[in-house]
């Protein structure tokens, strides 16, 4: 490996695992230099990320000293690790009460009962493109952004008229090159925007998440505002940042791959198995951080207590000695033993929501615009290569 490699390395178009490739030739667990100036354990089998993300040993708790935060400057770093606590950094039964007050949300049940309504919001952005004369469009402005995120504020009651706001926020908190006064002013941005709504909604209620929370917390005499907003805003980003930047990357890997995509496109019912298979290819959102609190042996090797270890997703889902032919974007392949929704307690909660919009899309945009493709050669998409979530900034299509 270069020695001039650090983790995470750019990711590199789409599929790239050169670098863990050469990693995995030393070890599925061996230390490398980040980004961050610092040398950290790094887990790239996906038996042993599994193990890791399920067991309580390894903390989420950034303010644990020795977490790795993937961050090149240290200003931004010391905002992170000092970030009011939310549910993704926290542990054991803390962790447990916080996700079981949500997790009833994101039920099949309840998200069957959504459907309807994804269908509609999806047709509704479908409309738009192909009303337009040009037969052109930016997918990300016109349907991989706009429907996750009308979808994830009619389920929290946030108004969609501000999700030029809080997209332009969000992208900025997740950047991993901004600046510490930059990413603390749309951090100071955000919450300041959901004290405003969250005290709005603790007396004009609504049919919502936020709504619902605040009453249970309310019944069981315990609401607590500034929680709330950690809430909100976590479940904010999570729930349309991560979907739209699956969206663009999924429909940029099938139209590169036309005899998958002829495979959907002739048997509807593969569906969800291209978008179980586009999520294990692409695994957007990776590395997942943890710090030992005591001595753990996994894969063979002793993790000290106080070391810091990367559970990079990316490469489990790509491990040979897991999947066969990984680097191969294989439809008909179509199981859940990825982790691209990461594993163990902290596992995405609303990863139901995510298949079900996938879905909605795959089935719906290949179908009414089958004449779909690349506006511009796949060499000149501007791919989000070094950010925290994995994506597109644009991408221009035709039909």
């Amino acid at each position: 490996m270069p020695e001039s490699t650090t983790f995470p390395p750019k990711r590199h178009r789409f599929g790239g695992q050169a670098e863990y490739e050469r990693l995995r030739e030393r070890g599925t667990i061996t230390k490398v230099p980040t980004i961050d100036g610092g040398v950290t354990w790094w887990a790239t089998g996906r038996g042993d990320v599994k193990a890791i993300l399920a067991d309580p040993r390894f903390s989420s708790n950034r303010r644990n000293p020795g977490f790795p935060l993937m961050l090149r400057d240290p200003e931004v770093r010391e905002q992170n690790r000092n970030q009011p606590p939310m549910m993704i950094s926290m542990d054991g039964a803390e962790h447990a009460a916080a996700r079981r007050a949500v997790i009833g949300e994101f039920t099949v049940k309840r998200l069957a009962g959504l459907r309807p309504r994804v269908q509609e919001i999806v047709d509704r952005f479908v409309d738009e493109m192909l009303a337009t004369e040009s037969r052109t469009a930016d997918l990300v402005a016109a349907l991989s952004l706009p429907v996750p995120s009308l979808v994830i504020c009619e389920v929290l009651g946030v108004p969609y008229a501000d999700h030029d706001f809080f997209q332009e926020r969000s992208a900025k908190v997740l950047s991993r090159t901004i600046s510490a006064a930059e990413r603390q002013g749309a951090v100071d941005d955000l919450r300041g925007y959901f004290d405003r709504l969250l005290t709005l909604k603790e007396t004009e209620p609504g049919d919502d998440l936020l709504s619902r929370q605040i009453e249970k917390q309310r019944a069981e005499g315990a609401l607590d505002h500034e929680y709330m907003i950690g809430v909100a805003l976590l479940l904010l980003i999570a729930g349309h940042e991560t979907t739209a930047n699956m969206i663009s990357v999924s429909v940029v890997g099938l139209l590169e791959n036309p005899a998958q995509l002829a495979a959907i496109r002739a048997d509807p019912a593969k569906i969800p198995m291209a978008v179980e298979e586009s999520l294990r290819y692409f695994s957007i959102a990776d590395p997942i951080p943890r710090v030992a609190t005591e001595d753990v042996e996994v894969g063979g090797v002793t993790i000290k207590a106080g070391d810091g270890i990367i559970a990079s997703g990316y490469a489990a889902n790509f491990d040979p000695g897991a999947v066969a032919d990984p680097a191969s974007l294989d439809v008909g392949r179509g199981n859940r033993s990825h982790v691209a929704f990461g594993y163990g307690p902290h596992q995405c909660l609303g990863q139901n929501l995510a298949r079900q919009e996938l879905e909605i899309v795959f089935g719906t945009l290949f179908r009414r615009i089958p004449g779909l493709k690349l506006g511009i050669p796949v060499e000149e998409i501007p791919f989000k290569v070094d950010g925290a979530v994995y994506g597109i900034h644009e991408l221009p299509v035709s039909w």
